[in-house]
């Protein structure tokens, strides 16, 4: 399977001044690690991990065979929770926050989110919407059109930003992801981890530690869980896998063949 990675090296003078500058004005800042796949073990022993505990997820994106939406930087993703509410995002990256309108920010369901991991960062506007029980798996057996998963606001910020002509009903269903969702606090630590493997169709994963904070704490926040999991045994170094890319790539590469 074809993945995008991205080494680790050191962010440029640039590069940091940008990055400050986009997390000065997000909503929240997410801290990402995808673990490579010789430390997987290694570090679920680490972290004191029971994948037992863990919350099954069922992820579909929507996207045309060519992936048209990707090159436009947007991404339309839903989502089956075990024991929970369906949920769907309507999602542009990379973004300027300052560049957003003002009244957008301020709507329900829409945040600015800067993720960042190890020689990287990106900022991204997520428009999110909940829905019951069923939606999704009636979309997916064709028993309800891919638009009516997502609001009235949803749709409209789809149409302002994906390329012209492209219908939410004319995509193609990219899935199913099968993941796996761990929440849990370390003692020590006294934060919040969420731990999630990606299972693709062609039996590779991808296991990615990760934690929200406040735009005001994520240096702090950064620095204290970097000496936690160093201090574990963790490897930081390892290239980094999007989840998301590889996602669109293996079901788009499977509708072209």
């Amino acid at each position: 399977m074809t993945t995008k990675t991205a080494a680790a090296p050191a962010l440029t003078d640039e590069q940091f001044a940008e990055v400050l500058e986009l997390i000065a004005d997000a909503d929240t800042v997410e801290l990402k690690l995808t673990v490579p796949e010789q430390q997987r073990s290694a570090t679920h022993e680490a972290l004191g991990l029971d994948p037992l505990e863990a919350h099954l997820r069922q992820v579909f994106f929507f996207d045309a065979p060519d992936l048209d939406l990707d090159r436009a930087g947007v991404v339309v993703r839903a989502r089956r929770i075990q024991h929970d509410l369906d949920d769907t995002v309507v999602k542009l990256r990379p973004v300027t926050p300052s560049d957003l309108p003002r009244g957008l920010r301020k709507t329900k369901g829409f945040g600015v989110e800067v993720d960042a991991m190890p020689g990287g960062y990106v900022c991204s506007a997520s428009f999110k919407g909940e829905l019951g029980t069923t939606e999704v798996r009636e979309c997916v057996l064709g028993k309800r059109p891919v638009r009516k998963l997502f609001s009235k606001a949803q749709r409209e910020f789809y149409e302002e930003h994906a390329p012209a002509g492209l219908q939410l009903d004319d995509l193609a269903i990219l899935g199913p992801v099968h993941v796996l969702k761990l929440k849990f606090t370390p003692g020590e630590f006294k934060r919040r981890l969420a731990v999630e493997a990606w299972l693709y169709p062609d039996g590779s994963q991808i296991l990615e530690l990760s934690l929200k904070c406040k735009p005001r704490d994520a240096f702090q926040v950064a620095a204290e869980t970097r000496a936690f999991l160093t201090g574990r045994g963790v490897d930081l170094s390892g290239d980094q896998q999007t989840k998301t890319y590889t996602a669109l790539e293996y079901f788009s590469s499977q509708l072209r063949d």
